[in-house]
């Protein structure tokens, strides 16, 4: 026996061909819906690729490097360890900002900006404002860590 539709319709019925039926009404076309039979509302852009993200092995040196630095840097200056502790704390600030420069030319590569910046690429020129403030961040960190280190001679 053979799977397959049934012929049911004895009786004078719409006979089927092999292939289905000839012709359905309202049904699609081999050239698509009219212009008038298609929806009204605009149509929506739908980025299909993932947004580029940073990888572990991207990562992992950054962050080891950020701990490392930070320890290096926080444990002299809480502990005070005598003359060396001024060269290990200052080795520690550079490992850190190091590994702050990193991160941000790592996240620049994938896309990322810093918060009130223009994205890369879009033409516009960042506010003067929002570059000196993290200017004025910047050198007030600086400027409490070399202070805090030259405390410790």
């Amino acid at each position: 026996m053979e799977a397959g539709p049934r012929d049911t319709a004895h009786d004078g019925g719409e006979q089927l061909s092999p292939d289905g039926p000839d012709e359905t009404p309202g049904s699609v076309t081999d050239d698509g819906p009219d212009p008038g039979e298609m929806s009204p509302e605009p149509e929506v852009e739908v980025e299909l690729r993932p947004q580029p993200r940073l990888r572990v092995w991207q990562l992992a040196p950054i962050v080891i490097l950020a701990a490392v630095g930070s320890l290096m840097f926080a444990f002299p200056l809480a502990f005070e360890f005598g003359d060396g502790g001024a060269v290990v704390a200052m080795l520690g600030l550079l490992l850190s900002c190091c590994a702050a420069g990193w991160g941000m030319m790592a996240a620049r590569r994938v896309g990322h900006t810093w918060p009130g910046l223009p994205e890369r690429g879009s033409g516009r020129r960042p506010d003067w404002r929002v570059v000196s403030a993290y200017a004025l961040v910047f050198l007030g960190a600086v400027v409490l860590a070399v202070w805090r280190v030259a405390r410790l001679r």
